[in-house]
């Protein structure tokens, strides 16, 4: 009876020790613990795995470098039937045994979310609500990843945001192209504090950081402009320039719908001289055009419409 005991006990700790909790084995971040990786996927794989040694993430002097055991778990079980088994946690996207996001992005977070570069705001924001993995935009075993190079990380965001990135394209626009502003210009796409995942807390800081001239105070200040620069601008990008919603006037007139131009406030554009009415009234062959469609139209007169400095800037004109 007592060796019955003895067998069953001893099959339950073989048991444990060889099962599903693999996982919560020892990791070895060494480089000898890394060779248990490295020995089946060298430089033969199909995937380039050893360009991860020219990353930081394969700078083993830094203490906080991961080992191959940090990312995808101990895969005690893998190591031992590499055929049958998947690693604790598979990270490649056409792989049949992908581990579901929330394991993948617990690997990178266990570094990330606190010790190295902080990521406080990415529980809960936009992006980790909507299932996006680290994976998806990160490729962590290549040199140069595309997501952190200027001119190649428009593509990695347009996977998903396919109407901005036919905004950037359009004849007005920001020198994405160019390599000169990027999407994490303007977004924090690990999370924010502020709208729309904006570097800052609201629109208009955001777009302080390039554009400080229209920041202000101003003695005469516009009251949209104040708000929301994105009242009269697009920014991913316009047909209209600069960046422009709709043509002036008609933008204008959103909100100023008065028919400025013959206003008797106004002074603009009166008829004078001598003129013929028919029964008192100006016939509309005569009457004077509408100021507003002059020219640059509003802004041919109204040219600091950002706002004024000048003591007779009220109208923000120059």
């Amino acid at each position: 009876m007592r060796y019955l005991i003895r067998l069953i006990f001893a099959c339950a700790v073989v048991s444990v020790l060889s099962g599903p909790a693999s996982a919560s084995a020892q990791v070895d971040r060494s480089l000898d613990g890394d060779q248990q990786c490295t020995l089946c996927h060298n430089e033969s794989w199909s995937k380039p795995i050893l360009t991860i040694y020219q990353t930081k993430h394969g700078v083993k002097g830094d203490s906080r470098t991961p080992g191959c055991q940090t990312c995808h778990g101990a895969s005690v079980n893998h190591q031992s039937d590499p055929a049958g088994k998947a690693p604790d946690v598979v990270f490649a996207s056409k792989s049949k045994k992908q581990s579901s996001v929330e394991a993948r992005n617990a690997a990178c977070l266990s570094c990330h979310e606190s010790k190295v570069l902080p990521r406080e705001h990415w529980s809960g924001s936009t992006h980790e609500s909507h299932g996006v993995a680290c994976t998806d935009c990160h490729e962590l075993h290549s040199p140069k990843q595309r997501v952190l190079t200027a001119q190649q990380q428009e593509a990695v965001c347009a996977k998903c945001h396919k109407a901005e990135d036919a905004q950037i394209h359009r004849f007005s626009r920001h020198p994405i192209a160019e390599g000169k502003v990027t999407c994490s210009s303007c977004h924090n796409v690990h999370g924010s504090v502020g709208p729309k995942l904006l570097v800052k807390e609201s629109v208009n800081e955001t777009c302080y950081t390039c554009h400080a001239e229209k920041r202000g105070p101003f003695l005469w200040e516009h009251a949209p402009v104040s708000d929301d620069c994105t009242n009269c601008h697009t920014p991913h990008g316009s047909n209209i320039s600069p960046l422009l919603k709709v043509k002036a006037p008609m933008l204008c007139q959103n909100c100023h719908s008065g028919d400025h131009g013959k206003s008797l406030y106004s002074g603009a554009n009166l008829p004078t001289g001598n003129v013929t009415t028919v029964n008192g009234q100006l016939p509309l062959g005569a009457q004077s055009p509408a100021a507003q469609g002059n020219a640059r139209s509003c802004m041919l007169c109204h040219s600091t419409i950002h706002g004024s400095n000048h003591p007779a800037g009220a109208k923000f004109e120059r």
